[in-house]
């Protein structure tokens, strides 16, 4: 635990939190406003190159990162990147499970290794990091648990059935998972983005689906500090205060 103590400018002073999918988009602008807020960051993801440019942005503005090739399907590597996180920062106080994958798929084009990719990355990462920190947050009596879900876990949209199954997925054990955890002390939130600026669709092999569904084109979208603004605002409320789940969409494209 660090010396510093939260301030109005840096409410998360003394705070440590690992974020996944860290390389790009929404993961690493949650990454850089929660250092912004004052907390020591572990950023996560399989590009190594990308993890480096983004410590060192952090440090260039006088925060406090590490880094830790992760893949969050392998359950061993999430279980070496919170022990890592520990190690080098401190007791982890916030885990961001925001790794994940989107591709449009029409499920009569029957794309199933898609459909698989997506379930192991969005469901099991979830999992393996919500395993990998709840013994030691339950230890503490404290921590904080953010899963990153959509609005597509709220609603389900065609050309993206699998994909919004994940995130109904998402939901369910973060809202189960909450009521376990209110003995404990551990706060679990989700947060629910609409379409943001990112590159999450280049994964998509399904470009019928894409071309059918995606709307993301007809209305200015989400950039991804929109997101991590939320994600600093949500981890900053006092501790009687728990922000169970915050949808943000584009302002022309409500669901």
């Amino acid at each position: 635990m660090s010396g510093k103590f939260a301030t109005a400018n840096q409410p998360l002073s003394g705070k440590v939190a690992v974020v996944t999918g860290a390389s790009s988009g929404i993961g690493r602008s949650i990454a850089i406003h929660l250092s912004n807020a004052g907390a020591k960051v572990c950023i996560a993801a399989r590009n190594v190159g990308k993890l480096e440019e983004l410590k060192s942005e952090i440090e260039k503005n006088n925060g406090t990162a590490a880094f830790f090739q992760c893949d969050v399907t392998v359950r061993e590597q999430v279980m070496q990147l919170i022990f890592f996180a520990e190690k080098n920062l401190g007791p982890v106080d916030i885990m961001v499970n925001n790794a994940g994958v989107m591709m449009y798929s029409k499920m009569s084009n029957v794309m199933m290794d898609d459909w698989d990719k997506t379930i192991d990355v969005n469901c099991k990462g979830v999992t393996n990091g919500i395993g990998a920190v709840i013994p030691g947050m339950i230890k503490r009596k404290r921590g904080h648990i953010v899963n990153t879900s959509s609005d597509a876990g709220l609603q389900g949209f065609p050309g993206l059935a699998v994909y919004s199954g994940t995130k109904f997925f998402v939901e369910g054990v973060s809202q189960a998972l909450r009521h376990e955890m209110v003995e404990h002390g551990i706060k679990v939130t989700c947060i629910q983005p609409g379409d943001v600026k990112t590159n999450i669709l280049s994964h998509t092999t399904d470009l019928e689906a894409q071309k059918q569904y995606d709307g993301s084109s007809k209305c200015k979208i989400l950039d991804p500090d929109d997101i991590g603004r939320a994600v600093a605002y949500v981890v900053s409320q006092p501790d009687h205060v728990s922000i169970n789940q915050l949808l943000i969409e584009p302002k022309e494209a409500p669901i």
